[in-house]
């Protein structure tokens, strides 16, 4: 099948701050959202109709062997696929750096040796997340990539897919009440019409990150806000020097995107002279990234989206206080 005779949509793959197109390489698919509504219907989407006709064209207009183009930026691409299945809904993709991201297709990747920029804004100067594109030099690009070695991949078995993580439904006591408040206060906050502004960095530290630390047991003395620079560190004895610094972290506006904040705390622990572990976080979504393991991934949770897995997140953090206490109850 040519490609002129395949649909080409372009596919947005996050944004600098919160990209998510590793996910999708990883794993074999594209994703869009929000999926929280649940699978796709007319009537399910109908309360938001531009969200009902992106969902709706992902979810029936699509066909195997259309071609998809992975999106980094406003033209430019960071791989190429072709649609390897029906519409999926998948709800081990609930929470992709913070995004509802269930509305599924599994999709052979290829990923671009190195991005590759058009000339001109082939997808409009401000892309929907999804949409199917008719340019001429999208098409003559798409023509010549697919029709060009390597050809071995268009054919390859899809990796496998992650498995769903189960809800955590035994939530430390001590966790619960702010737990509670962050899924009573999110909405609000994220409500532009009704709050105005969203709220700063600096009120989540205080609303959110601060009070965190404070239950899982960090004494007041040890946190530091604000200091040379860093958002907030974490002591693990007096006095607050860099050689007693437990870990840092780095602090973003709600939604903002946490992953992109590694590279500034990594530049912070440069200029301190020491090397620790990092947490970034917008004050319901915390990441830990091991120094040891040259900034890998070790823990994860998200407070209004509670898995499984937040437990090692909670016990990295309770387990460093440096006072001999226990783990959380």
């Amino acid at each position: 099948m040519g490609v002129t005779s395949r649909a080409i949509w372009q596919l947005a793959g996050g944004s600098t701050s919160r990209s998510f197109a590793d996910i999708f390489l990883k794993y074999g698919v594209g994703l869009i959202g929000p999926g929280d509504p649940g699978p796709w219907s007319p009537e399910r989407y109908a309360h938001d109709l531009a969200l009902q006709g992106v969902v709706g064209r992902f979810a029936t207009e699509v066909e195997i062997g259309d071609v998809f183009l992975l999106r980094t930026g406003i033209s430019t691409l960071c791989a190429v696929g072709i649609v390897a299945s029906e519409y999926m809904y998948l709800e081990q993709f609930d929470d992709v750096c913070g995004w509802d991201l269930q509305h599924a297709r599994r999709v052979r990747w290829y990923r671009l040796p190195q991005k590759y920029t058009f000339r001109t804004l082939v997808f409009g100067a401000n892309p929907t997340r999804f949409s199917r594109t008719w340019s001429e030099e999208v098409v003559d690009f798409a023509e010549r990539f697919l029709n060009s070695p390597p050809l071995d991949w268009q054919l390859a078995p899809l990796p496998p897919l992650p498995c769903e993580e189960p809800h955590l439904e035994d939530v430390p006591h001590s966790l619960q009440g702010i737990i509670a408040e962050a899924n009573d206060l999110v909405p609000l906050l994220r409500d532009r019409q009704v709050l105005g502004e969203l709220p700063s960095e600096d009120e989540m530290i205080a609303h959110f990150v601060v009070p965190f630390l404070r239950i899982l047991g960090w004494p007041p003395e040890k946190i530091a806000v604000k200091w040379r620079y860093v958002d907030v560190a974490v002591f693990r004895a007096l006095p607050r020097i860099p050689d007693n610094c437990q870990f840092v972290i780095e602090a973003k506006r709600l939604d903002a995107g946490v992953e992109g904040a590694l590279a500034q705390a990594k530049a912070y622990l440069e200029k301190l002279g020491v090397s620790r572990d990092v947490i970034v976080t917008d004050g319901i979504r915390y990441r830990v990234y091991s120094s040891k393991n040259d900034f890998e991934p070790l823990a994860y949770a998200n407070l209004i989206r509670l898995k499984k897995s937040a437990t090692k997140l909670f016990e990295y953090l309770s387990n460093r206080r440096g006072e001999g206490h226990g783990t959380l109850v």
